[in-house]
């Protein structure tokens, strides 16, 4: 394996002090990490990824798309591995990326990753959480970020999608304490409002009423998350949680015409 790899590794970063101390070191094989912290942030998280040999830009927050459009303006790799903070590479994927970047060329080349979620110390396999396949791996010069607020998209222009060269797997531990799943659940929530308000949609009584048991039922029911167990049910439920909340915040966008 070369020393570094001619790829650029794409980060966020706000308050995630631990999970940067435990990522950025395995991340050792990559030519460049580009970490973009918010600077509504706590600046240790800031100093962790400096001192671990990050190249860090600051920048006011105006989105998950519009940060990542940012962070990609400074990649200078040919390849971008797209990564969270909370998300690690399975042992198993970095010979998969040895061998993408060594042998293909990054045209308009565009790589997806299988990812396993933890849910309060537990791996989710059904709540439609079930073989999450996300676009993680990409030539540099092809691709843009769109503009959303939350749940952002890399679009790779012609893109071609390249499978069968081993595996590539993330493993995703967002919600380990029960705060930080509240936590997410307002701040996702109210993003995915104001996206929505944006987008031109808007809310009804009627909406907040139905759409939150729908939501539990489609993923407890329809989507298996009765196979869970207890960990399914809740998490079920803080789905539902954040869809009222979500609707809840849109019909009052619409009450009074507008965000204030």
């Amino acid at each position: 394996m070369p020393e570094r790899l001619p790829l650029s590794v794409l980060l966020l970063a706000r308050d995630e002090t631990r999970d940067l101390e435990q990522l950025l070191p395995r991340l050792a094989f990559a030519a460049e990490v580009v970490v973009v912290w918010d600077p509504r942030g706590d600046r240790a998280t800031r100093a962790a990824a400096e001192r671990l040999g990050a190249r860090v830009l600051e920048h006011a927050f105006a989105g998950f798309g519009a940060q990542r459009a940012f962070a990609l303006a400074h990649c200078t790799q040919d390849w971008v591995l797209w990564i969270d903070a909370d998300e690690r590479l399975t042992p198993e994927s970095v010979p998969t990326l040895v061998r993408v970047t060594g042998s293909l060329p990054a045209g308009r080349t565009l790589v997806f990753a299988r990812r396993a979620t933890w849910f309060l110390g537990r791996r989710i396999r059904w709540c439609g959480w079930r073989d999450e396949w996300l676009p993680r791996l990409f030539s540099r010069n092809a691709a843009r970020f769109d503009d959303a607020l939350v749940h952002e998209r890399v679009h790779v222009e012609g893109g071609t999608v390249v499978a069968g060269l081993g595996p590539f797997e993330l493993e995703h531990r967002s919600y380990e304490t029960w705060d930080a799943c509240v936590q997410k659940m307002l701040r996702y929530s109210a993003a995915n409002a104001d996206q929505a308000w944006r987008a031109g949609r808007r809310a009804g009584p009627l909406d907040v009423l139905v759409r939150p048991p729908l939501r539990f039922v489609r993923q407890y029911v329809l989507q298996f998350g009765i196979l869970d167990g207890a960990h399914g049910v809740v998490l079920c439920g803080f789905a539902a949680a954040q869809v009222f909340l979500k609707y809840a915040r849109l019909w009052w966008l619409t009450h009074r015409g507008g965000p204030e």
